[in-house]
């Protein structure tokens, strides 16, 4: 297909038609060519930035916006369904997914596009043909054993997640370049689904993922006021939590809200993304080598610092401030592990809401009344704007701050085991894998890769019995775990996966001399 500049260079689709029509691309083509120098010219910043943070250059709140820190304004007022977000559920756009999470009793359901979704050229045009439905109220669903699925006449309030800046949809060129995942999936789902939510009583609400700094928050405004004017929709429709999930943006939140303002609906706690950002920005310096990932928890160091600011931040502006991801999924047929596992969902979440948060993430709809449960208790209202956190003071130090704890064998080779399982099911198409009782997704591969490379490249990379993490060591240990992946899952279906490409785009993200900024980047290039 040809049209206007516009190239399609994916496979065939089943859903391309009806996703794919002249009109949404042209709008799509219209976002690309005016905001795509922008976007170009904020991610050299960011490699700038690298460079300076690399020779130790340490991130503060900006000067330049302190009197915009000092004064007292809001956002806008957000509308009626956002207004109580105590349970919000996330996942893939695949249909059984979409109509499993809408109706699952949720506040809110975040369809993804980003860390759970694996872009295939099909998946990522079901995703936005089945969201087109969903939001019409016609998506259905039987499985191959014959259970049918329909959607509820009451659901959650719809959000979805476009991919980040730093993304490309590489099966579609306009004007001889690849596009902005970002501009193709917000262009797609706004173009066919916003005077359809505007007619029901919501509105096209969005998660923005991986920003860095204000500037690139003002970017996504400048989107939003183009495409609502393009499409003749009331400026201020769109609504946007923005994802706190890089070190960087912890420093920007009062900008970031400052730049959505007419368009904000609040911040998340982004956890697992944070946890990779602060290893990936300061992956040059051996005083921010982490411990084992099961150490690094949110009631410490950097993360809980980074929660109380966020907190304050949101309610001093009247946004909603959204806590992180219960990545947990009930266990079958081992009640006491299951009791175990919720006990851990409860205690997370009454950590959130006695902490002032709003409300929280869920990975599976059976976690729901879980979370609903303690959020009911202990937040009597629809929100916490009230809770204005005054006794709060985070310093830059307090944001950097590291968390005591050691590194394990045990901890390295759960990073190697979940990280290439993970990278292997995502290169077969599968954004959000069930791991070890875990829902997990590509900051689970990240954080994993991170970790070993940091600890490979600082001496402070030790073991707790002393050894040093080389990358001989990680490659050994790499092998002994393909070979326990390989007895589990069998040899047959082993020769069938891509488990070995997996564990070479592991091991070469882990050793490189360089550090490569995404891991989802590389593993792309294997993508139909």
């Amino acid at each position: 297909m040809n049209l206007s500049g516009v190239e399609i260079r994916g496979p065939s689709a089943p859903d391309a038609e009806g996703v794919l029509t002249p009109e949404a691309l042209n709008f799509v083509a219209g976002l690309v060519r005016e905001f795509s120098g922008r976007r170009e010219e904020l991610l050299r910043k960011r490699a700038e930035r690298q460079v300076r943070l690399d020779a130790g250059e340490m991130p503060g709140f900006p000067k330049e916006t302190e009197s915009l820190r000092r004064d007292t304004w809001k956002i806008a007022p957000v509308p009626a369904d956002l207004q109580d977000r105590r349970v919000e559920i996330t996942g893939p756009v695949d249909r059984k997914m979409i109509i499993n999470a809408l109706n699952s009793g949720a506040n809110v359901y975040m369809a993804d596009f980003e860390d759970s979704h694996s872009p295939t050229w099909a998946a990522t045009l079901q995703g936005q043909a089945n969201l087109r439905e969903a939001v019409r109220g016609t998506l259905c669903y039987t499985s191959p054993e014959g259970k049918d699925y329909r959607l509820n006449e009451r659901t959650a309030t719809l959000m979805v997640r476009p991919r980040g800046w730093h993304l490309i949809e590489k099966h579609v060129l306009i004007d001889g370049r690849p596009v902005s995942a970002s501009l193709f999936d917000f262009g797609l789902f706004f173009f066919h689904n916003a005077r359809a939510l505007l007619a029901k009583g919501t509105g096209p609400y969005f998660y923005l993922p991986k920003m860095e700094s204000h500037r690139e928050a003002r970017l996504w405004n400048d989107v939003f006021l183009r495409a609502q004017e393009s499409l003749g929709v009331p400026r201020g429709s769109i609504k946007a939590t923005v994802l706190i999930e890089t070190i960087l943006a912890g420093f920007e939140m009062d900008e970031i809200l400052y730049e959505l303002r007419e368009h904000s609906a609040g911040l998340n706690c982004g956890r697992w993304d944070y946890i990779f950002s602060f290893i990936k920005k300061f992956r040059m310096h051996s005083r921010f080598v982490l411990p084992d990932r099961a150490l690094v928890t949110m009631d410490k160091a950097f993360l809980n610092s980074y929660v109380l600011l966020l907190i304050k931040t949101c309610h001093r502006r009247g946004a909603h401030a959204m806590g992180g991801m219960a990545a947990q999924i009930p266990i079958k047929g081992d009640p006491e592990a299951n009791a175990r596992s919720m006990d851990k969902v409860r205690a997370d979440k009454l950590r959130e809401v006695r902490a002032g948060h709003d409300g929280t993430w869920v990975a599976h709809p059976g976690l729901v009344p879980v979370a609903r449960e303690i959020f009911d208790q202990h937040m009597s209202g629809p929100h916490q704007l009230n809770v204005l956190r005054e006794d709060v003071s985070v310093s830059p130090d307090d944001l950097l701050a590291v968390p005591d704890g050691e590194i394990t064998e045990a901890g390295l080779r759960t990073n190697v085991n979940v990280g290439v399982l993970y990278l292997e099911a995502w290169l077969r198409g599968a954004g959000c894998v069930p791991l070890y009782n875990l829902m997990e997704d590509a900051a689970t591969a990240e954080i994993s890769r991170a970790q070993v490379w940091q600890w490979i490249r600082h001496p402070k990379g030790l073991l707790r019995d002393g050894r040093k993490i080389s990358a001989d060591l990680f490659q050994a240990v790499l092998k002994e775990e393909l070979e326990k992946i390989k007895a589990s899952v069998g040899p047959a279906a082993y020769s069938s996966g891509r488990y070995a490409l997996a564990a070479d785009l592991f091991f070469r993200m882990s050793t490189s001399e360089q550090f490569a900024e995404f891991l989802t980047l590389a593993a792309y290039e294997y993508l139909d």
